[in-house]
């Protein structure tokens, strides 16, 4: 064993005679160079991708949601209240009650989702942390924070008492009755809009935050009436524990969901793109490790006089078979870690000095990550020592065996 490495050193270290081979050879290595810093630094860059995705949920969903499993509406009652707050590892929740709506200003209309909260809202959700302008909800009933969306589609400006917003709401019935006559049809309140919020256009475009009280009014729902129950659980919390006890406490009447089960097609996607690209340039590193093969299939061709000369001198075919072996996963090995600190380096100016900008003031998110780096390791590892030993069988060729 010592031996085949010993000469496999030598001769990926040590000029060939033949000037073509050291270009080969050469051209390997650089070829497995580029193709780990390529594919570390594409992984790093869609692992930022997904954390600034998910960073916008992660300001407005709750670590569980408590949702009704039919209907719109959660009877919750101070008993359940009571069990909720004996639950070891939940930090904090809050009451919501959310629903579709109409809201008009100044002539423009446009259709949104009202979301009332209580005060506890600000303890689960950091969606005040992303307020652009104004304040966030005070104690006041008839108080609206909207969408940064929303403000230009309507045109609102904030603290403008000549102009309320409207917020119009279809009323509970049956029947063609209440349709005779528009206003009675409706339930409708005005109010002054605080605040403006910016988490991403979707949301921007779709949530306009109330306090608990107008919402319920507005809706005509009942003091222990809501829509959900969101929950913040402290680090070390036993997510799938808490959610199990949440559900003993509300029967079958509810469902459970985690953040990444409320965002299940944002995760589906992510995750689809960063296969699908650690798969194409995968694809770019197997054809960089052809060069492998070849370089050491001409070393074998170049070598054929000192394959046999070793041969006659007691070596196995197999221990000549491992002098090509160890070449090929040393060339692999160091072009690979050699890429990998590279990448590793880029990676990090990019953190550091947001050399690519995605906008003047949103540098390309990049992201360090351990796994990353082993997906790296492994992948090239893998495919560099297959690669090495589909070249070295062929030194048996040499020998005429």
């Amino acid at each position: 064993m010592n031996f085949s490495l010993y000469i496999a050193k030598r001769y990926l270290f040590t000029k060939s005679s033949s000037n073509a081979i050291n270009i080969i050879t050469i051209i390997a290595a650089i070829g497995i160079f580029a193709g780990t810093l390529a594919l570390f630094v594409v992984l790093s860059g869609f692992s930022g991708l997904k954390d600034f995705s998910l960073s916008f949920t992660n300001e407005f969903d709750p670590d569980l949601k408590v949702l009704p499993s039919e209907g719109k509406i959660i009877q919750f009652t101070e008993k359940e209240k009571e069990d909720i707050l004996k639950i070891e590892g939940i930090e904090g929740f809050t009451q919501t009650i959310e629903e579709r709506v109409f809201l008009d200003y100044r002539s423009k209309n446009h259709t949104a989702y009202l979301k009332g909260v209580d005060s506890n809202y600000q303890r689960v959700n950091n969606v005040d942390s992303a307020m652009v302008y104004g304040t966030w909800l005070a104690q006041s009933e008839y108080q609206v924070v909207v969408g940064n969306g929303i403000s230009k589609l309507l045109s609102i400006s904030p603290f403008d008492y000549n102009n309320l917003l409207n917020i119009m709401v279809p009323k509970p019935g049956k029947g063609q009755i209440k349709l005779t006559n528009i206003n009675s049809a409706f339930s409708r309140e005005s109010v002054i809009v605080t605040g403006i919020y910016s988490i991403n256009e979707e949301l921007d475009n779709k949530f306009v935050f109330s306090n608990l009280m107008f919402a319920r009014k507005l809706l005509d729902m009942k003091d222990d009436e809501i829509s959900s129950l969101e929950f913040k659980t402290k680090p070390e919390a036993d997510i799938d524990n808490i959610s199990k006890k949440l559900e003993k406490i509300f029967g079958n009447n509810v469902e459970v969901k985690t953040r990444a089960q409320l965002n299940e097609t944002l995760y589906k996607m992510l995750n689809t793109e960063n296969l699908a690209v650690y798969l194409i340039f995968t694809l770019v590193l197997i054809i960089a490790l052809f060069n492998v093969v070849g370089s050491i299939i001409m070393v074998i061709l170049d070598k054929r006089e000192n394959i046999k000369t070793l041969y006659n001198i007691g070596a196995t075919p197999n221990s000549i078979k491992n002098i090509f072996f160890f070449q090929g996963t040393l060339m692999t090995v160091i072009g690979g870690v050699l890429g990998l600190i590279f990448g590793i380096v880029l990676v990090y100016l990019q953190l550091e000095f947001n050399f690519v900008m995605i906008t003047p003031s949103l540098p390309y998110p990049v992201s360090i990550k351990a796994i990353n780096i082993l997906i790296v390791a492994l992948t090239i590892g893998v495919l560099g020592i297959s690669a090495s030993y589909i070249a070295a069988t062929r030194s048996k060729k040499a020998l005429g065996i």
